[in-house]
């Protein structure tokens, strides 16, 4: 049964943070369970959320949830195993709301690492706010 692959032992990265404030729109934001806070993006084009697994991960499912305006229009996953070339995993269209999306990856290779692309804001200035994001799968063999 497919669980999340977000640990403590996950590395995470993000493509900018707001006005650098990092203590208020940080990117452990999106982990933390707490509908009050969220990583917010600075603004420019193709924000991304990086994440590199403690092992070999098969990816069944990511579970993100915007802010209503500041969502993506496109996002692109792609995924490497260590020291690998970087693969197009899928594509996917969120709805521009603040509901919790999930979107399910179709025969994912193994990975030890993901990049989300977050593709065509919804706001003008380029900027992504997510509330919580989730990657589930299974531990590869």
């Amino acid at each position: 049964m497919a669980s999340s692959m977000i640990c403590s032992e996950t590395q995470t990265r993000v493509s900018s943070v707001l006005n650098r404030d990092v203590k208020q729109y940080g990117k452990k934001f999106m982990f933390d369970c707490n509908e009050e806070t969220c990583w917010s993006s600075d603004q420019g084009e193709y924000q991304w959320v990086s994440l590199d697994f403690p092992q070999s991960v098969k990816l069944s499912e990511l579970k993100v949830q915007f802010q209503g305006g500041f969502s993506a229009k496109t996002c692109r996953l792609q995924g490497c195993l260590k020291d690998g070339d970087v693969t197009v995993i899928s594509h996917f269209y969120p709805e521009d709301d603040n509901s919790l999306q999930s979107f399910p990856i179709q025969e994912a290779p193994a990975v030890d690492k993901v990049k989300i692309m977050f593709e065509n804001s919804a706001d003008f200035f380029g900027r992504i706010i997510v509330y919580s994001l989730d990657v589930l799968g299974e531990k590869a063999v």
